[in-house]
């Protein structure tokens, strides 16, 4: 039996499920992250939340996506509170140059020693594949890590 992929979704490709799919590839990538839900109810995948998406949700003006966003948090197995070495790690990724929640997102990911972070930031995703920090966890775009690591 193959092993139970253990994945951090940002909060971009959380709330990305309620963005309207004005364009192919967000319809694309909503369709992913559903598809990775089905799989965490059939319990062939495990979502690691953590106390950062949860701060981040507050953040977004749109009073639906919030609340829709919320609802979600249920399905996840685990939730990382940032520890005092993973906050100082984020630390040191935003001055390296990335982005304040995306630094805290790698760190809580890394914390919590997951299989991939799934985001659907470009930016973020380039950070990390230049190496920009020595990520430790793998950080992909929902739709190309459906393709290549799921049935």
């Amino acid at each position: 039996m193959a092993k139970t992929a253990r994945a951090y979704l940002d909060t971009c490709a959380l709330t990305g499920l309620f963005d309207q799919a004005s364009h192919a590839r967000i319809s694309l990538e909503a369709q992913a992250v559903e598809e990775f839900f089905a799989l965490v109810f059939r319990e062939r995948a495990k979502w690691v939340s953590s106390e950062v998406i949860e701060a981040e949700i507050l953040n977004n003006p749109d009073s639906n996506t919030r609340s829709r966003t919320f609802q979600l948090l249920h399905a996840a197995s685990e939730r990382i509170v940032l520890s005092e070495t993973a906050f100082h790690r984020a630390e040191i990724l935003e001055k390296l140059g990335y982005g304040a929640f995306d630094a805290l997102h790698l760190a809580c990911a890394e914390q919590a020693s997951v299989d991939v972070l799934l985001t659907t930031d470009d930016r973020f995703i380039r950070q990390v594949h230049r190496g920009l920090g020595t990520p430790a966890v793998r950080v992909e775009n929902p739709v190309n890590w459906m393709k290549k690591s799921m049935p």
